[in-house]
């Protein structure tokens, strides 16, 4: 139970009050604990007034408290409150309209949320941080496209469909109100279109999607599954001669083949994550030449594998940093957004990649 306590700054001594619902609160009042029998009538007025604020205080409070549970929530508040509740599978919560959200306040940061789906509440978790880049792991079983890390793992109500795009088009859908879903496509132009965070509607939220099955089966399938997306012009896309932004951007990496992904030189909705490592220093490999803007959007390496650890102290050598500085630049030098992952997660870390101008941050615990 917790305790209203309320003294005299004049005495040690407390005098409380019990409350059933409040947090402990210490207030000051003029009454001291041992009746002035010699007290002024101003002090008396100040006595009554005093304890008069303190009651009402916390009136107030109880009254906020006890019918707390009453005040409606919106759309993504009620999604991340009931997430995996009895009743409310995932794949259902998840075709839920998301009204709510797109009135949200949030300003969109650049923080990429990996592995996103073994957040509390995949997506919207992301969302509800801002997060302009999120990650899922993607596995081709019985002709879907299912979400986990690893295979046996793998929950039929967990799919790429269910998690990720069927929310996505909802909240696009009404932040778009113009847009005919249930038509089979739309004419909007590029500059027609709001992104998902009302702050900033220019922002495209990136959806990298690590392929974990074989690359040749795999990546047809998600292009098809990306059609209803497309077909409403709410992806990036490559037409052959310039990008054409959307709202959402959809990268491949993982098993995803480079090749596989510049056969299609027009209308191309899935772009590669090429390897940062490569793009650092005049003696990359010739392939890197390959990489630019119109095949590929993310350049993403292992901070362990190709910066190293940092040292006891938390600090990075002069070495490290000039490779973090080659890397970062090699992959702007090219149209493209660099990333790390398995970053370390202290902050001086995040200082020197925001330093040099890293483009997002890879974040595990939102």
């Amino acid at each position: 139970m917790a305790m209203l306590r309320l003294y005299n700054p004049q005495q040690p001594a407390l005098k409380t009050v019990a409350s059933a619902t409040s947090p402990v609160y210490t207030r000051r009042i003029a009454e001291p604990l041992v009746q002035d029998t010699t007290a002024s009538p101003l002090s008396e007025n100040m006595r009554g007034f005093s304890r008069q604020q303190a009651l009402t205080a916390l009136l107030v409070y109880l009254l906020l408290h006890s019918d707390r549970g009453r005040i409606p929530l919106n759309d993504l508040q009620r999604i991340l409150a009931t997430w995996g509740a009895r009743g409310s599978p995932p794949r259902e919560q998840a075709k839920r309209s998301s009204q709510g959200f797109t009135r949200q306040t949030i300003t969109p940061i650049a923080c990429h949320s990996h592995n996103d789906y073994q957040q509390q509440v995949p997506l919207y978790d992301a969302l509800n941080a801002g997060c302009t880049s999120l990650e899922a792991d993607v596995w081709l079983q019985d002709d879907d496209l299912f979400i986990g890390h690893e295979q046996d793992s793998l929950d039929p109500l967990r799919t790429l469909q269910s998690l990720y795009l069927d929310p996505l088009l909802s909240i696009l859908g009404d932040r778009n109100p113009n847009l005919d879903l249930a038509g089979e496509s739309t004419d909007h132009q590029e500059e027609d279109l709001q992104g998902i965070y009302q702050t900033d509607p220019s922002v495209s939220l990136t959806l990298l999607i690590d392929l974990k099955t074989d690359s040749a089966p795999t990546l047809p399938i998600l292009i098809e599954q990306l059609s209803s997306l497309h077909a409403h012009n709410l992806l990036t896309c490559f037409d052959g001669t310039r990008i054409v932004h959307g709202p959402i951007t959809v990268v491949a990496s993982g098993t995803t083949d480079f090749e596989t992904i510049l056969i299609n030189t027009k209308g191309r909705i899935v772009f590669f994550d090429a390897p940062l490592d490569h793009l650092g220093d005049e003696d990359s490999p010739s392939s890197a030449e390959g990489y630019n803007k119109n095949n590929s959007f993310y350049a993403s390496a292992s901070f362990a594998e190709s910066i190293g650890r940092p040292s006891l102290f938390g600090d990075l050598s002069n070495e490290q940093v000039d490779t973090i500085k080659a890397q970062i630049e090699g992959a702007h030098r090219k149209g493209l957004k660099a990333r790390y992952w398995d970053t370390p997660g202290e902050r001086r870390i995040w200082d020197v990649l925001w330093k040099e101008k890293v483009d997002v941050l890879n974040v595990d615990d939102l």
